[in-house]
This record gives structure tokens, sequence and C-alpha cells, in this order.
């Protein structure tokens, strides 16, 4: 039977209005994805509520569909408790996106227990659902338990201190999570007990490869911490310390670790201040032959002429390096000029920087391109195709690359 007919038949039976945009995307899916974002840009649809919620989960309880995304909806904690149901029966569901809706702590508590022996379920994405720490407990709770869960985003989900903590505990035994967001938590104390606990996890964890640690209020003090697990980790492959207040000094630290054949490969540091000191030390780093580092990411650092003409430099001696991110700093003429070249010889395709070439007046400039980091973001607005969103999250970009490490 189509999936359109189970739809139908499970409104007619749980006496649901049928929603023409479930209905229709229904009708034209052929895989085993199913999208039913509430953000279309081509077409105005009715965003799903948890009645909505209740008849879709009925029609995929037997179905072998792999992909649930259900972002920007409108389902709170009651369409939750429908999903956990679904989540309990179904024993295909792989990837489930329920970003930015309204699931608060109850609806987090009934999912995460929906996962302590689900089985299948190896990408889970909370993105902007207020699940505070209360909420984001229970998940912790459930990683000492699930042993398929691989990819975990709670960014901007109002975590606090205790569930920070207890997820750096959790990670200390777990052998499965591959990747984890944690960025932007709401933190009241200026102490970095919580980037203390995730050094101290980085030591013992050598499953982790992406880790993202943004709008923690981190400072050099934090990021030295960091540096001394990072030493001791090998399998950490992407870092994420965006939007925090690291400067020079915790660039420093950073780039001492790179020298010294760190496993990192993505280093995300926009929005910080690390100025041309701090690139200065990165490009030092880059330079060294056994340095692994093939992505950087350091818009809006306050970095002027020098630190910049310092990094197209070393990208010019080391080739490792083959994306790089510099939007939002001092563009001066002569940088302007030296990455304009890279990008004309081929040594920085247009598509892995976030800056491109243009000519005014006679004078070579550089325009902002949406190719960074930040284009996989949550709150960054999608081009193109919609789908390439999915498919390229921030979280997987080091998937293929770890797999086989």
């Amino acid at each position: 039977m189509m999936l359109s007919d189970l739809y139908t038949n499970a409104c007619s039976k749980w006496d649901i209005a049928i929603n023409t945009y479930i209905l229709q995307v229904l009708q034209d899916t052929r895989g085993t994805q199913i999208k039913l974002t509430g953000n279309n840009r081509l077409k105005e649809v009715q965003r799903l509520n948890d009645s909505d919620m209740l008849a879709v989960s009925q029609t995929l309880l037997c179905t072998s569909i792999t992909d649930l995304d259900l972002r920007y909806n409108n389902i709170t904690d009651q369409g939750a408790k429908h999903v956990a149901e679904l989540l309990q029966e179904n024993s295909s569901i792989e990837s489930l996106d329920f970003m930015c809706n309204d699931i608060e702590a109850e609806g987090a508590e009934l999912i995460a227990q929906s996962l302590h022996s689900n089985t299948t379920l190896r990408s889970l994405r909370l993105t902007g659902n207020k699940i505070g720490d209360k909420g984001a407990m229970h998940f912790a709770s459930m990683l000492q338990m699930n042993t398929k869960l691989e990819v975990l985003d709670f960014c901007n989900c109002d975590l606090g201190t205790q569930s920070l903590i207890a997820f750096s505990i959790v990670l200390n035994g777990n052998k499965n999570v591959k990747a984890i967001n944690l960025s932007r938590p709401l933190l009241y104390s200026y102490q970095e007990e919580t980037t203390v606990h995730m050094a101290r996890m980085l030591v013992v964890n050598q499953t982790l490869r992406e880790l993202h640690l943004g709008k923690h209020q981190m400072t050099d003090t934090g990021v030295e911490r960091l540096c001394e697990a990072l030493r001791v980790n090998r399998s950490l492959r992407y870092l994420d310390l965006a939007c925090n207040r690291i400067t020079r000094d915790g660039a420093k630290c950073l780039a001492e670790v790179l020298k010294q054949g760190s496993t990192l490969e993505i280093l995300d540091l926009s929005a910080n201040r690390i100025e041309d000191d701090g690139a200065v030390h990165l490009s030092q780093a880059i330079v060294v032959p056994h340095c692994k580092l093939k992505a950087l990411s350091i818009p809006s650092n306050n970095i002027s002429t020098v630190g910049l003409m310092s990094l197209s430099k070393a990208m010019e001696t080391n080739t490792s390096l083959t994306h790089i991110y510099i939007w939002g700093n001092r563009l001066g003429e002569s940088v302007c000029r030296a990455f304009a070249k890279l990008m004309r010889t081929g040594r920085l395709p247009e598509t892995q920087t976030d800056v491109s070439p243009y000519r005014v007046d006679g004078r070579l400039c550089l325009a902002e391109v949406f190719h960074g980091l930040r284009r996989h973001y949550y709150w960054t607005p999608t081009y193109g195709q919609d789908g390439d969103y999915a498919s390229n999250s921030s979280l997987t970009l080091c998937a293929e690359s770890n797999t086989s490490q």
C-alpha cells in the first residue's frame, strides 16, 4: 500500500484532518527518506502539529523509512510522544531531525526513554528545542545504555552546567558517539568548569571525532586545558570553538598542538579575537609538514594584513590545508590580491573559501560567499536545493575520512 494511502487511513481512524502538504510529500516519496520540513521556500506549506505527528507516526510504523526530517514545525511534547512510540515500533529509522520545534523537557524524556533499547537510530538532531538541563539529563542517562547513536545535536537547547558535565562524564565510557554538538548553552559561571570536564573527557575518549563547543564563553585558559587533552587524544578530527573569547594566546596553544601532529583536520575559530598574532601562530603551524589541518575557519577575528598574508603564504608552502574561511576580517588590497591569486592558480578552489574576487573601479576586492563552515549552521539560510543542507550537515563533514581511519 502507498504511503499516502496509509496516511489517509490513519487520518480517518484517528479523526484527524488531512494535511495536504503531508499527503503531497508522501505521494512523491520514492526512496527511504521523508522530508516534512516547515520552512519550504518554494511553496507555502502547512506546518505539522501534534495531531499531524500522530497520523505520520501511525503511517510509518511498519515501513522501511530510514531518514525522517521534521525541521521547523510546531511539534510539542505531545507530538514527541508519538515520535517516541514510532521509535519503539519502527526498526528502520536511522536519522531523525527535530530541529527548531517546540519540544521541552517532557518530550525530551519520552524520546530519550524510547532510545534506551533502540538499535537502529544513528543520528538525532534537537537543535533549537528548549529541553533545558532537565531534558538533557535524560539523554545523558540514555547514552549509558544506547549502543547505536553516533551523532547528537543539542545546540541552542538551553543546556546548563549540570547536563554539560553529565555528557562529558558519560562520554568517558561511551564508545559509540562520533559527533556531538553542545553549542550555545546557558552558563552563568566564569570558572569554565564545563571546559575542564570536556578536556578530561578527551583524555579518556578515543572514539569522538567531532566536538562543537561554540558560545561557551571560553577563554584562553579553557583553550589551554583543551590543548593539554588534545596532545593525548588521537581521535578528534573536528573542533568547533566559534563565538568564544579566545585571543592570540589561545590560538598559540592550538598552533602548538597542530605542530605536534594532532589529528585535528577541521578547526573553527570564527568570531573570536585571535588578531594578527594568533593568525601568524596558526600560519607557523600550517607550514609544519606533519600538520594534518585541512580546514581553518577564522572569520570575524580582527585579523588584518599581517596575519592574513601570513596565512596565504603558508598555503603556498603546505598544500594539506584545502579550505580556509576569512570573511569579516580587515581585507586590505594586498590580502585581496593574495587570495585572488590562490584561487586563480587553483591552489584554493572558490567553493572551498568564503570569499570571491571582483573588481570595482580598477581595484581588486573580495566579496562574501556562503561556502564556509557557517553554511551548515542551523541559523544560516540555505541556498540552492534545500536537500543539500541535510546531506552536508556540519556534523557529518568528517564522516567519510573518519570511517576509513
